[in-house]
């Protein structure tokens, strides 16, 4: 179990100004801070650099002095786990949101609040607390707010090592890998990692818009916005000195890829509607789900292009080739997507994870995220869970007849945990136990709806037809005692429609 830091903190601040300290002091003698001061931007550097890392940094930016936001750069890249606190004059809006650009948790402005200050640093201390105590023996690696790499197999590890020796390269990437697997993820990571992690990362799914928007989202344009006369930047520059993440770079129109080998090529941009060329100094790192040779032969990618990004190439492993890890990685997103929701979390039993990790999941993380939801939601493993053969009937062609297989097997894992096994007739049993557990459930929201299927099928989170094909393989209907709607007076939920086969609203 870690030392609960907000009681022996260590505090490093970048300041000399004595309007800055003495809140400071007065705040830490209470609380039992110890408080450290740095010289300068550089000093402060040099210590965290030597090992003698704090647990969370103040800066304060004098006015005209750009050391402090110069720190920021390179802590978000040295420790970017560490909690930042930036204390800036009131009317320097600029600099305030420069500094939470770069990456500040909070920006206080002078002269100081001591009560804000104890606050503001009582806060940040628990947050960093709370993740150090939960995750410190789990390989994760945070890149942003929504985004973080897993290290817990050997296949992740070599991985990350990929990443490390690229991002010291600053040259094009080309990243592959299936749909949801974490491309986007490794992009992150190169430019965590690489020394242009001071700087934007901005992301565009050229997927996601049509040739035109798309050209002047990535170029911008000479055209004016508005009666200011404005020009319209794009995101390569914009992300001048960071790094641009060029998603399914197969779905950009082969004009806008010739463009974009001129970028690669010369390092110049030229925006749309203009005839003057400019300076881009951007590393680009693309990606595609698509197949490499097929996307040549269809004249979806051109050569020239390809061969520019693909001299230094990243293969995202499926999830199911990383199966040692989606312990770790169903327990981090539920304690992340529970604490975005304000819920709280919900316990992972060992059946549930045995079963996740015998699963394909043939969407890769984004399936997974996806089912955490759910059973924070909801609350029921069985049903959650069980619901992947359900889905597999469901969703016509979307999954493979080895993957529904796979579900199967999923749901009949979990229902391991309701019973105890008799190996004579194991295989009959846990279907007889996931069986009776599914027909209860339907049977409870059928009754609580007053037999309303839709309404019913909404609050088991499946599909109306599904919920229709269950009532049947299970002979069920109104007659049934167990299964008699609740007298209207009683429903915990609203009955829309009549009882029994009556009309659906």
């Amino acid at each position: 179990m870690a030392q609960n830091i907000t009681e022996t903190a260590r505090l490093l601040v970048v300041s000399r100004e004595p309007s800055v300290l003495r809140p400071l002091w007065s705040a830490a003698e209470p609380n039992s801070w110890q408080i450290e001061t740095a010289a300068s931007a550089w000093d402060a550097i040099e210590r965290v650099q030597s090992g003698a890392i704090p647990h969370l940094l103040l800066i304060d930016l004098p006015r005209g002095d750009a050391d402090g936001l110069h720190i920021l750069r390179w802590m978000r890249r040295l420790r970017p786990d560490l909690p930042v606190i930036v204390i800036c004059a009131a009317e320097e809006a600029g600099r305030k949101r420069e500094a939470t650009r770069l990456g500040a948790h909070e920006v206080l402005l002078r002269p100081l609040d001591e009560d804000r200050l104890e606050s503001a640093i009582h806060r940040h201390l628990v947050a960093s607390d709370n993740q150090e105590s939960e995750f410190e023996s789990e390989n994760i690696e945070q890149l942003g707010p929504d985004s973080f790499f897993v290290s817990a197999s050997a296949v992740s590890q070599k991985l990350r090592a990929q990443a490390e020796l690229l991002a010291e390269a600053d040259v094009p990437v080309l990243i592959v890998g299936e749909p949801g697997s974490g491309k986007h993820t490794i992009a992150r990571l190169i430019h965590k990692l690489s020394v242009r992690s001071g700087f934007q990362f901005l992301r565009v799914n050229c997927a996601d818009m049509p040739a035109d928007l798309l050209e002047m989202e990535l170029f911008g344009s000479e055209r004016t916005a508005g009666a200011n006369g404005r020009l319209m930047p794009g995101k390569l520059e914009r992300a001048e000195k960071g790094t641009i993440f060029l998603d399914e770079i197969t779905e950009m129109s082969l004009a806008l890829q010739g463009r974009l080998m001129h970028v690669l090529q010369d390092k110049t941009l030229q925006k749309s509607g203009s005839e003057k060329p400019g300076s881009a100094d951007v590393r680009i790192l693309a990606s595609t789900s698509a197949s490499i040779d097929r996307a040549l032969a269809e004249k979806k990618l051109r050569e020239d292009l390809y061969y520019r990004l693909s001299a230094f190439t990243v293969q995202v492993p499926a999830l199911r080739q990383r199966k040692g890890e989606i312990p770790v990685l169903l327990r981090h997103m539920m304690h992340q997507i529970a604490r975005h929701y304000s819920l709280p979390e919900r316990e992972l039993s060992p059946a549930v994870l045995s079963a996740c990790q015998e699963y394909s999941w043939p969407g890769n993380l984004r399936e997974l995220e996806s089912i955490v939801k759910r059973y924070l939601v909801a609350g029921d493993a069985e049903l959650v869970f069980g619901d992947l053969e359900a889905a597999a009937d469901d969703i016509s062609g979307s999954l493979s007849a080895d993957a529904a297989s796979r579900a199967t097997d999923l749901s009949g894992a979990l229902a391991k945990e309701a019973e105890p096994a008799v190996p004579k007739s194991l295989k009959s049993l846990i279907q007889n136990v996931k069986s009776e557990a599914e027909r209860s459930a339907i049977g409870t929201a059928l009754q609580k709806t007053g037999w309303n299927r839709k309404a019913a099928a909404r609050l088991l989170q499946v599909s109306y037809r599904t919920l229709l094909y269950k009532i049947d393989q299970y002979h069920m209907n109104s007659s049934e005692p167990f299964l008699s709607p609740i007298p209207a007076g009683k429903m915990s939920l609203q009955n829309t429609g009549t009882r029994g086969g009556g009309k659906e609203s």
